[in-house]
């Protein structure tokens, strides 16, 4: 199968790229690399263009027989703070990239969505049936896409597969691609730059109901990820119905284990401080994947230590990847 990946020099949208290769797919790799690095796509056909650029992308979409979308913003934070950028690109964009699939025939769209359309969760270990109440404008930009692509289905026969992921981590075991965000928010890469004497990581809360006072999150390892991925396009390729799936370890870990598991790997201890809660952060965030487990056949195999093991390897190697990325 011809498969159009967006976003594909990207963190996941990469490690994806790889999976749907070694499974046998043809890939083409649609990024403007606003985000990406082009050693990322090193091996694949790259066509460099925006999502929204329907005059670049139409005749790419008439090869292709699936999309999977990656290409959107993601930083919480920044949602926050720049709601426009997130409602035009991960909304309007996303849109542009819908209707030119739809037009161009394409029948297949597998969407990299999120927990974060949950909001605050009823319920731990959070199910599809939990209500989807976003609190962030990053949520609520994944969650109307969803929306839009049950209002495609319905109405154009297009079959879907949004899935809706925990805390993305780690890197492919080659060492040849991982996490290279800017600015860097997630907790793995920042313990281990913090044990490498490089920051001094903040733990927010201590006094949180958990075992140790510290959130809990579910840590899934990003080649776990793709090959949800590569086997929800097979899923729908076989006639699969729609579907929304909540794609984790089942487990969650926290703050504190995550930093035992850094020392553990690394021999050397993270510099941390200690603060007070953000506001918003729910004690526990941790995914209930039973239903991805029944549609596609997949079960996250990768423990947390294996996923610092892969990030810190990454770490290590990452300087001299990303260096041809600035030739």
């Amino acid at each position: 199968m011809r498969v159009v990946v967006t976003g594909g020099a990207g963190y996941i949208g990469s490690h994806a790229v790889r999976e749907l290769a070694r499974r046998g797919h043809q890939v083409v790799i649609y990024d403007n690399l606003s985000t990406g690095y082009r050693p990322f796509a090193n091996g694949f056909e790259l066509v460099e263009g925006d999502i929204g650029d329907r005059t670049r992308l139409e005749p790419v979409l008439r090869k292709a027989q699936a999309v999977m979308h990656f290409a959107a913003h993601c930083y919480v934070g920044e949602s926050v703070e720049n709601p426009r950028k997130y409602f035009h690109n991960n909304v309007e964009c996303a849109l542009s990239l819908l209707n030119t699939a739809v037009e161009a025939g394409v029948k297949t769209f597998v969407f990299s969505s999120t927990c974060a359309v949950y909001g605050v969760p009823v319920k731990v270990p959070i199910s599809e049936d939990n209500p989807r109440e976003p609190i962030n404008p990053y949520g609520a930009t994944k969650l109307l896409f969803e929306h839009a692509l049950d209002a495609y289905s319905k109405a154009y026969g297009l079959r879907y597969a949004a899935l809706r992921y925990f805390n993305a981590a780690g890197a492919d075991e080659s060492g040849a691609i991982g996490e290279a965000h800017d600015p860097e928010t997630h907790l793995i890469p920042l313990a281990l730059e913090a044990a490498r004497g490089i920051r001094t990581i903040e733990v927010f809360g201590r006094d949180y109901p958990t075992p140790d006072g510290t959130c809990i999150r579910d840590y899934i390892h990003v080649n776990d990820l793709a090959e949800a991925h590569a086997l929800a396009i097979e899923y729908l390729a076989g006639g699969g119905a729609s579907v929304a799936l909540n794609l984790g370890t089942g487990q969650g870990h926290s703050v504190m284990e995550v930093l035992a598991a850094v020392e553990a790997v690394t021999g050397r201890s993270p510099d941390r401080r200690y603060g007070p809660r953000r506001p918003g952060d729910p004690p526990a965030l941790v995914a209930d994947p039973t239903r991805a487990a029944q549609a596609l056949g997949w079960k996250a195999r990768r423990p947390l230590r294996n996923v610092v093991e892969t990030a810190w390897r990454w770490m290590q190697n990452s300087s001299k990847v990303l260096a041809c990325a600035q030739r």
